[in-house]
């Protein structure tokens, strides 16, 4: 194949997999159809069979992509500053898609969903216990719990998007809205509403807490 010939291919196989990811986050795994992701990416069917194969084989090529872009962009974020409008810009124009995408693939509860969520916390857990620039290392006795609670926050939104959109007056996976409830999130990190003391009490008063077993063996007394 010529050099040309094979950046074509590479163009296509990508404007397939862009026009996969809306076609799955519009219509769901199910819903979607091969000739459905090959009309909104104005290819043939036969060549998205010759790219992916099946529409499963598409499914967790997105997926990857997906996951693949996540990480590059925190990784991106961390080494370059997330106070780079050029950086900022970019990565709302990459993000956006995706992450509407991955709201309608965590609600499809397939096992392709549940790789992507535990992959999300490992990367976070990873991240979390390296040493990063800008980033403080997080106050816990629970790493993967910790990086566990926080994707969840951060996939629960993408999942409520539809209610936060609501409540925020524009689309949160829109540039707009996405704008106003990431400085919400922002606003959120920054801030320290519970007292030292409160939280104090609080985590003594959870770690007392009786395991379900205990309260078993309890009752049975």
């Amino acid at each position: 194949m010529s050099g040309r010939g094979a950046a074509e291919d590479l163009t296509a196989r990508a404007r397939i997999r862009d026009a996969a990811l809306l076609e799955f986050a519009e219509h769901g795994v199910r819903g979607a159809t091969i000739r459905g992701i090959a009309k909104a990416a104005g290819v043939s069917v036969g060549l998205v069979q010759h790219h992916f194969g099946t529409k499963e084989e598409l499914r967790a090529a997105c997926d990857a992509y997906a996951l693949e872009t996540i990480r590059a962009t925190k990784q991106r974020a961390f080494d370059e500053g997330m106070g780079d409008p050029g950086f900022l810009a970019m990565a709302v124009e990459v993000a956006l898609p995706i992450q509407r995408y991955m709201a309608r693939a965590l609600v499809d509860g397939s096992p392709a969903a549940a790789r992507l969520f535990d992959d999300a916390v490992a990367f976070s857990e990873e991240m979390l216990g390296r040493d990063v620039p800008g980033m403080n290392a997080p106050n816990t006795s629970d790493l993967h719990a910790y990086a566990a609670v926080m994707t969840g926050m951060t996939f629960g939104l993408m999942v409520l998007h539809e209610h936060m959109s609501r409540a925020l007056g524009a689309d949160t996976l829109g540039k707009e809205g996405y704008r106003r409830l990431t400085l919400a999130m922002l606003d959120i990190n920054d801030d320290r509403l519970l007292s030292p003391e409160i939280l104090d009490h609080a985590r003594a008063a959870l770690r007392q807490l009786p395991a379900a077993g205990t309260e078993r063996s309890r009752d049975a007394d």
